[in-house]
Protein backbone atom coordinates (compact mmCIF):
# COMPACT_ATOMS: atom_id res chain seq x y z
CA UNK A 1 0.00 0.00 0.00
CA UNK A 2 1.09 3.83 -0.95
CA UNK A 3 1.56 5.49 2.08
CA UNK A 4 3.15 8.86 3.65
CA UNK A 5 5.96 7.40 6.31
CA UNK A 6 8.22 10.07 8.30
CA UNK A 7 11.29 8.53 9.27
CA UNK A 8 13.90 9.47 12.03
CA UNK A 9 17.26 7.81 11.22
CA UNK A 10 18.27 10.24 12.98
CA UNK A 11 16.91 13.36 11.31
CA UNK A 12 13.38 14.41 10.35
CA UNK A 13 12.57 12.52 7.06
CA UNK A 14 9.44 12.16 4.81
CA UNK A 15 9.14 9.63 2.07
CA UNK A 16 6.20 8.83 -0.26
CA UNK A 17 6.61 5.06 -0.54
CA UNK A 18 5.07 1.12 -0.58
CA UNK A 19 4.44 -0.30 2.80
CA UNK A 20 3.77 -3.64 3.30
CA UNK A 21 0.32 -4.10 4.89
CA UNK A 22 1.58 -6.27 7.35
CA UNK A 23 2.99 -3.38 9.20
CA UNK A 24 -0.38 -1.85 9.80
CA UNK A 25 -1.06 -1.52 13.47
CA UNK A 26 -3.18 -4.06 15.72
CA UNK A 27 -6.79 -3.07 15.14
CA UNK A 28 -10.06 -5.02 14.60
CA UNK A 29 -11.51 -3.24 11.53
CA UNK A 30 -9.29 -2.98 7.99
CA UNK A 31 -10.28 0.36 5.81
CA UNK A 32 -9.60 0.92 2.44
CA UNK A 33 -9.15 4.57 2.50
CA UNK A 34 -10.06 6.89 0.10
CA UNK A 35 -9.81 10.14 1.64
CA UNK A 36 -7.98 12.15 4.57
CA UNK A 37 -7.49 15.67 5.22
CA UNK A 38 -4.26 18.54 6.15
CA UNK A 39 -5.46 19.67 9.67
CA UNK A 40 -3.14 22.10 11.54
CA UNK A 41 -1.55 19.43 13.66
CA UNK A 42 -0.83 17.35 10.68
CA UNK A 43 1.48 20.11 9.25
CA UNK A 44 3.49 20.10 12.73
CA UNK A 45 3.71 16.60 12.43
CA UNK A 46 5.42 16.40 8.69
CA UNK A 47 7.11 19.21 9.26
CA UNK A 48 8.52 18.50 12.64
CA UNK A 49 7.58 21.83 13.76
CA UNK A 50 5.57 20.67 16.83
CA UNK A 51 5.74 17.26 18.97
CA UNK A 52 2.65 16.01 17.77
CA UNK A 53 3.68 12.04 16.98
CA UNK A 54 4.13 9.80 19.82
CA UNK A 55 4.36 6.97 18.10
CA UNK A 56 7.25 4.94 16.94
CA UNK A 57 9.22 5.47 13.87
CA UNK A 58 8.63 5.05 11.13
CA UNK A 59 5.38 6.19 11.32
CA UNK A 60 1.98 7.91 8.99
CA UNK A 61 0.54 10.72 10.07
CA UNK A 62 -2.68 12.14 9.31
CA UNK A 63 -5.05 12.78 11.95
CA UNK A 64 -8.17 11.46 10.37
CA UNK A 65 -9.65 9.74 7.41
CA UNK A 66 -12.86 8.29 5.64
CA UNK A 67 -12.91 5.23 3.45
CA UNK A 68 -14.99 1.82 3.57
CA UNK A 69 -14.80 -1.09 5.67
CA UNK A 70 -12.94 -3.83 4.18
CA UNK A 71 -12.82 -6.72 6.93
CA UNK A 72 -14.27 -6.49 10.00
CA UNK A 73 -13.71 -9.00 13.34
CA UNK A 74 -16.38 -6.60 15.03
CA UNK A 75 -20.43 -7.22 14.78
CA UNK A 76 -20.92 -3.70 14.30
CA UNK A 77 -19.46 -3.44 11.19
CA UNK A 78 -19.12 -5.04 7.69
CA UNK A 79 -17.29 -5.07 4.59
CA UNK A 80 -18.44 -2.09 2.80
CA UNK A 81 -19.63 0.16 5.17
CA UNK A 82 -18.76 3.50 5.18
CA UNK A 83 -17.06 5.01 8.07
CA UNK A 84 -15.22 8.28 9.14
CA UNK A 85 -12.21 8.00 11.62
CA UNK A 86 -10.93 11.02 13.94
CA UNK A 87 -9.06 11.30 17.16
CA UNK A 88 -8.01 8.64 19.44
CA UNK A 89 -4.45 9.17 18.79
CA UNK A 90 -4.91 8.65 15.15
CA UNK A 91 -1.90 10.31 13.71
CA UNK A 92 -0.22 11.19 16.77
CA UNK A 93 0.57 7.54 18.59
CA UNK A 94 -1.14 5.44 16.20
CA UNK A 95 -0.62 4.98 12.23
CA UNK A 96 -3.11 7.57 10.91
CA UNK A 97 -4.81 8.17 7.37
CA UNK A 98 -2.08 9.23 4.85
CA UNK A 99 -2.04 5.81 3.75
CA UNK A 100 -4.14 3.68 1.11
CA UNK A 101 -5.20 1.42 3.89
CA UNK A 102 -5.89 2.26 7.88
CA UNK A 103 -6.67 -0.80 10.95
CA UNK A 104 -8.96 0.71 13.75
CA UNK A 105 -10.25 -0.51 16.97
CA UNK A 106 -14.43 -0.73 16.13
CA UNK A 107 -15.59 1.42 18.44
CA UNK A 108 -13.22 4.52 17.43
CA UNK A 109 -15.64 4.81 14.31
CA UNK A 110 -18.47 6.63 13.43
CA UNK A 111 -20.79 5.71 10.62
CA UNK A 112 -20.66 8.09 7.59
CA UNK A 113 -24.03 10.08 7.11
CA UNK A 114 -25.74 9.29 4.37
CA UNK A 115 -25.42 12.31 2.15
CA UNK A 116 -21.67 12.51 2.50
CA UNK A 117 -19.26 11.05 0.38
CA UNK A 118 -15.79 10.66 1.63
CA UNK A 119 -14.91 13.62 -0.31
CA UNK A 120 -16.97 15.70 1.62
CA UNK A 121 -16.36 14.26 5.03
CA UNK A 122 -12.75 14.96 4.98
CA UNK A 123 -13.91 18.37 3.62
CA UNK A 124 -14.81 18.22 7.00
CA UNK A 125 -12.53 16.15 8.65
CA UNK A 126 -11.02 17.10 11.70
CA UNK A 127 -11.45 20.77 11.83
CA UNK A 128 -15.09 20.78 10.53
CA UNK A 129 -15.84 18.12 13.97
CA UNK A 130 -14.20 20.48 15.80
CA UNK A 131 -15.93 23.29 15.08
CA UNK A 132 -19.03 22.21 15.60
CA UNK A 133 -18.63 20.48 18.46
CA UNK A 134 -17.81 24.21 19.43
CA UNK A 135 -20.91 25.06 17.63
CA UNK A 136 -22.37 22.94 19.78
CA UNK A 137 -20.83 24.15 22.84
CA UNK A 138 -22.72 27.28 22.39
CA UNK A 139 -26.20 26.18 21.93
CA UNK A 140 -25.83 23.93 25.03
CA UNK A 141 -24.68 27.10 26.87
CA UNK A 142 -28.08 28.70 25.82
CA UNK A 143 -26.39 31.65 24.39
CA UNK A 144 -29.04 32.88 21.65
CA UNK A 145 -28.04 35.55 18.76
CA UNK A 146 -30.23 38.38 20.69
CA UNK A 147 -27.43 37.94 23.37
CA UNK A 148 -24.66 39.49 21.18
CA UNK A 149 -22.02 39.11 18.68
CA UNK A 150 -19.77 35.35 18.29
CA UNK A 151 -16.30 36.02 17.80
CA UNK A 152 -14.46 33.15 16.34
CA UNK A 153 -10.51 33.46 15.80
CA UNK A 154 -8.56 32.05 13.52
CA UNK A 155 -11.33 32.09 10.68
CA UNK A 156 -9.48 31.64 7.86
CA UNK A 157 -8.39 28.13 8.57
CA UNK A 158 -10.37 25.16 9.04
CA UNK A 159 -12.03 25.17 12.29
CA UNK A 160 -12.65 28.82 11.68
CA UNK A 161 -14.37 28.68 8.34
CA UNK A 162 -16.81 25.96 9.40
CA UNK A 163 -17.47 27.62 12.58
CA UNK A 164 -18.16 31.30 10.72
CA UNK A 165 -20.52 29.73 8.28
CA UNK A 166 -22.28 26.99 10.79
CA UNK A 167 -22.63 30.17 13.45
CA UNK A 168 -23.96 32.76 10.95
CA UNK A 169 -26.29 29.83 9.42
CA UNK A 170 -27.70 29.76 13.36
CA UNK A 171 -28.48 33.70 12.93
CA UNK A 172 -25.74 34.83 15.09
CA UNK A 173 -23.98 37.92 14.21
CA UNK A 174 -20.15 36.36 13.53
CA UNK A 175 -16.81 38.76 14.13
CA UNK A 176 -13.92 36.92 12.46
CA UNK A 177 -10.67 37.44 14.05
CA UNK A 178 -7.68 36.73 10.65
CA UNK A 179 -4.31 38.01 9.82
CA UNK A 180 -4.67 37.48 6.58
CA UNK A 181 -5.92 40.04 5.07
CA UNK A 182 -6.81 38.59 1.40
CA UNK A 183 -9.17 36.38 3.27
CA UNK A 184 -11.75 39.32 4.49
CA UNK A 185 -14.07 38.66 0.98
CA UNK A 186 -13.38 34.30 1.97
CA UNK A 187 -14.72 35.66 5.42
CA UNK A 188 -17.85 37.67 4.32
CA UNK A 189 -18.67 35.24 1.96
CA UNK A 190 -19.10 32.74 4.47
CA UNK A 191 -21.35 34.88 6.77
CA UNK A 192 -19.25 36.99 9.20
CA UNK A 193 -20.87 40.49 9.42
CA UNK A 194 -17.09 42.38 10.83
CA UNK A 195 -13.82 41.73 10.64
CA UNK A 196 -10.83 41.96 13.18
CA UNK A 197 -7.12 41.73 12.84
CA UNK A 198 -4.98 39.63 15.12
CA UNK A 199 -4.39 43.01 17.02
CA UNK A 200 -7.53 44.23 18.14
CA UNK A 201 -7.52 40.70 20.45
CA UNK A 202 -3.82 40.28 20.99
CA UNK A 203 -3.80 42.66 24.58
CA UNK A 204 -6.11 41.93 27.25
CA UNK A 205 -7.40 44.99 28.40
CA UNK A 206 -5.65 46.71 31.66
CA UNK A 207 -8.03 45.79 34.48
CA UNK A 208 -9.50 42.32 35.41
CA UNK A 209 -12.03 43.00 33.10
CA UNK A 210 -13.24 44.98 30.08
CA UNK A 211 -16.19 46.02 28.20
CA UNK A 212 -18.53 43.48 28.09
CA UNK A 213 -18.59 42.58 24.29
CA UNK A 214 -18.85 38.86 23.27
CA UNK A 215 -21.98 36.76 23.85
CA UNK A 216 -19.41 33.71 22.81
CA UNK A 217 -16.08 32.53 21.36
CA UNK A 218 -15.36 29.93 18.91
CA UNK A 219 -11.28 30.19 20.00
CA UNK A 220 -8.53 28.13 18.44
CA UNK A 221 -5.74 30.60 19.36
CA UNK A 222 -4.94 30.61 22.87
CA UNK A 223 -2.39 32.85 24.86
CA UNK A 224 -3.31 36.15 25.26
CA UNK A 225 -6.07 36.54 22.65
CA UNK A 226 -8.09 34.05 24.85
CA UNK A 227 -7.09 36.44 28.10
CA UNK A 228 -8.92 39.10 26.20
CA UNK A 229 -12.06 37.55 24.89
CA UNK A 230 -12.46 36.28 28.63
CA UNK A 231 -12.30 39.58 29.69
CA UNK A 232 -14.12 41.13 27.53
CA UNK A 233 -16.85 38.27 27.41
CA UNK A 234 -20.60 39.33 28.03
CA UNK A 235 -22.81 37.84 31.22
CA UNK A 236 -23.47 34.31 30.69
CA UNK A 237 -21.21 34.26 27.60
CA UNK A 238 -20.14 30.97 26.66
CA UNK A 239 -16.23 30.62 25.26
CA UNK A 240 -15.54 27.52 23.41
CA UNK A 241 -11.57 27.34 23.29
CA UNK A 242 -10.27 24.41 20.82
CA UNK A 243 -6.59 25.51 20.11
CA UNK A 244 -3.47 26.78 21.10
CA UNK A 245 -1.71 28.50 18.01
CA UNK A 246 -0.62 31.47 19.97
CA UNK A 247 0.26 29.49 23.06
CA UNK A 248 -0.58 27.67 25.81
CA UNK A 249 -0.39 30.03 28.75
CA UNK A 250 -3.22 31.38 29.82
CA UNK A 251 -3.15 34.20 32.38
CA UNK A 252 -6.40 35.28 34.06
CA UNK A 253 -8.13 36.08 36.83
CA UNK A 254 -11.73 34.53 38.33
CA UNK A 255 -13.70 37.82 37.68
CA UNK A 256 -15.40 37.07 34.47
CA UNK A 257 -16.57 33.62 36.04
CA UNK A 258 -17.74 35.01 39.27
CA UNK A 259 -18.87 38.42 38.16
CA UNK A 260 -20.17 37.36 34.60
CA UNK A 261 -20.82 34.03 34.99
CA UNK A 262 -18.50 32.94 31.52
CA UNK A 263 -18.41 29.55 31.05
CA UNK A 264 -15.07 28.48 29.48
CA UNK A 265 -15.46 24.98 27.56
CA UNK A 266 -12.65 23.00 26.78
CA UNK A 267 -13.16 21.42 23.30
CA UNK A 268 -11.64 17.75 23.19
CA UNK A 269 -12.05 16.30 19.82
CA UNK A 270 -9.62 13.36 20.49
CA UNK A 271 -12.03 11.68 22.60
CA UNK A 272 -15.29 12.99 22.70
CA UNK A 273 -17.94 9.88 22.91
CA UNK A 274 -19.39 8.25 20.14
CA UNK A 275 -22.55 9.97 21.02
CA UNK A 276 -21.58 13.58 20.99
CA UNK A 277 -19.72 12.21 17.31
CA UNK A 278 -22.89 11.54 15.71
CA UNK A 279 -24.52 14.45 16.46
CA UNK A 280 -21.74 16.53 15.78
CA UNK A 281 -21.54 14.64 12.37
CA UNK A 282 -25.26 15.08 11.83
CA UNK A 283 -24.94 18.93 12.35
CA UNK A 284 -22.37 18.79 9.42
CA UNK A 285 -24.49 16.42 7.15
CA UNK A 286 -26.98 18.78 7.83
CA UNK A 287 -25.18 22.18 7.38
CA UNK A 288 -24.14 20.58 3.72
CA UNK A 289 -27.33 19.41 2.92
CA UNK A 290 -28.82 22.97 3.33
CA UNK A 291 -25.62 24.66 2.06
CA UNK A 292 -24.93 26.67 4.50
CA UNK A 293 -21.28 25.23 4.19
CA UNK A 294 -20.66 25.33 0.35
CA UNK A 295 -18.12 28.94 0.76
CA UNK A 296 -15.93 27.03 2.83
CA UNK A 297 -13.05 26.77 0.75
CA UNK A 298 -11.85 23.36 -0.84
CA UNK A 299 -8.49 22.38 -2.54
CA UNK A 300 -8.13 18.77 -3.09
CA UNK A 301 -4.54 17.51 -3.25
CA UNK A 302 -2.45 14.14 -4.28
CA UNK A 303 -0.77 12.19 -0.92
CA UNK A 304 2.37 13.55 -2.94
CA UNK A 305 1.28 17.15 -2.45
CA UNK A 306 1.54 16.79 1.15
CA UNK A 307 4.90 17.87 2.45
CA UNK A 308 4.34 21.62 0.52
CA UNK A 309 0.86 22.11 1.70
CA UNK A 310 2.24 21.09 5.30
CA UNK A 311 4.59 23.51 5.20
CA UNK A 312 1.93 26.66 3.86
CA UNK A 313 -0.75 25.64 6.40
CA UNK A 314 2.18 25.52 9.34
CA UNK A 315 2.55 29.28 7.63
CA UNK A 316 -0.84 30.28 7.42
CA UNK A 317 -1.17 29.84 3.74
CA UNK A 318 -4.39 28.19 3.60
CA UNK A 319 -7.54 28.87 3.13
CA UNK A 320 -10.32 26.99 4.43
CA UNK A 321 -10.15 23.01 4.19
CA UNK A 322 -7.17 20.82 2.26
CA UNK A 323 -8.45 17.36 1.08
CA UNK A 324 -5.88 14.60 0.55
CA UNK A 325 -7.41 12.22 -1.82
CA UNK A 326 -5.55 8.49 -1.65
Amino acid sequence: MRALLIRRDPDHRVEITDVPETDLPEGDVLIDVSHSSLNYKDGLAVTNTGKIVRGEFPFVPGIDLAGTVAESASGDWSPGDRVILTGWGTGENRWGGYAERARASAEHLVAMPKNLSPEIAMWMGTAGFTAALSVLAIRDGEVSPEDGPIVVTGASGGVGSVAVALLAADGFEVHAVTGTESAHNYLRSLGAAEILGREALATPPDNPMGAATWAGAVDSVGGTTLETILATAKRHACIAACGLAGGHVLSTTVFPFILRGVALQGIDSNTATLDTRRVAWNLLANAVASGALDDVEKTVIRLDDVPAWAEKIVAGETLGRVVVEL
